[in-house]
């Protein structure tokens, strides 16, 4: 289903409950996590300039800044802000679905997590969200996911064991730091850099991008380039804020979200090729030779549970996916 119309969809099944005129909602709510210079940040800003250009200032889009990703999505489905940018991590909570994509090595690099997802089983997943409340617009990401921790290198897998790792609210993150031998700690990212100052966990896992942004190599010694799952975010909205825009809007709408995820996926791709050098100068140890396959065969226990528990063929499906 196309982001035109699912757009539709929702303004259909928005518009017995607005009762207001299509353009009496003016002003559009918009929260994301991270700091304003970020790549979510980037692609916030992105969208609201972009919306308000080309509605020649009938809508303003306030950006604003909430670390509580989970709360977020909370919060769109049930009105109080009209759109999100977040991580998909929490997003399993609300649309099970989400959950195919966080499965550790799934994708090969970027070319192929993007196509993918701008594909169409991406757009199948985004499809499933209306019947839970909430609006798929469009996918953006944070990036490949790396490993910091504060104790020691991480070489092998052998190294993860004990390690008090913070996660996401996600139970097959969570699955993959256990079978590993670590201990994950789910928790908002707001609470992330005091646990670490204090030591209630050892650890995190963020791509390059969330790391550089907000200066974890303050409170972290050393990174690897573990690469274990790539993250997508995605922008999420209330159905009865999309329900109010009239078909015309609703292509601006588009147009802007689309502008949003490429200045976004630039930000991430120009983050990750200057990543390492910058936090090498910042201090901190990076490994970047990793044995992905000694990896890989560690997860095979959870591997085989997500088989069972997940959608095996739609697995097998982004497996298999190749460039057109």
């Amino acid at each position: 289903m196309t982001l035109t119309r699912r757009l539709a969809l929702a303004a259909a099944l928005a518009a017995p409950l607005a009762s207001a005129p299509a353009l009496a909602q003016t002003q559009i709510t918009v929260q994301h996590a991270l700091p304003a210079n970020s790549h979510t940040g980037v692609g916030a800003s992105t969208f609201k300039d972009a919306f308000e250009r080309l509605t020649n200032g009938r809508y303003s889009v306030v950006v604003q800044r909430n670390d509580n990703e989970r709360e977020m999505v909370e919060s769109v489905q049930i009105g109080t802000i009209d759109c999100t940018f977040t991580s998909t991590g929490p997003v399993g909570n609300f649309v099970p679905e989400v959950r195919v994509f966080d499965v550790p090595f799934l994708f090969r690099d970027a070319t192929h997590a993007r196509g993918v997802l701008d594909g169409d089983i991406g757009q199948q997943v985004l499809a499933r969200f209306p019947a839970r409340g909430l609006v798929g617009v469009i996918w953006i990401e944070n990036g490949f996911r790396n490993l910091t921790n504060s104790r020691r290198e991480v070489n092998t897998p052998a190294d993860m064991r004990g390690l008090k790792i913070r996660t996401m609210e996600n139970q097959v993150h969570m699955r993959a730091f256990t079978t590993l031998g670590a201990l994950p700690t789910p928790m908002a990212f707001s609470e992330l850099v005091p646990a670490l100052q204090q030591g209630t966990v050892d650890g995190q896992e963020n791509p390059i991008s969330v790391i550089v942004a907000n200066n974890l190599n303050q409170v972290q010694r050393y990174m690897t380039m573990t690469r274990h799952v790539y993250s997508p975010q995605v922008m999420i909205c209330n159905p009865q804020t999309v329900g109010r825009l009239n078909a015309a809007d609703r292509a601006l709408f588009q147009q802007a979200a689309v502008e949003a995820q490429r200045a976004n996926r630039a930000r991430v791709t120009a983050d990750d090729e200057a990543g390492v050098a910058e936090l090498r100068r910042r201090g901190m140890t990076v490994i970047t030779e990793v044995d992905t396959a000694a990896f890989q065969a560690a997860l095979a226990p959870a591997f085989a549970e997500w088989e069972r528990t997940l959608d095996a063929a739609t697995l097998r499906r982004i497996r298999d996916w190749q460039p057109n």
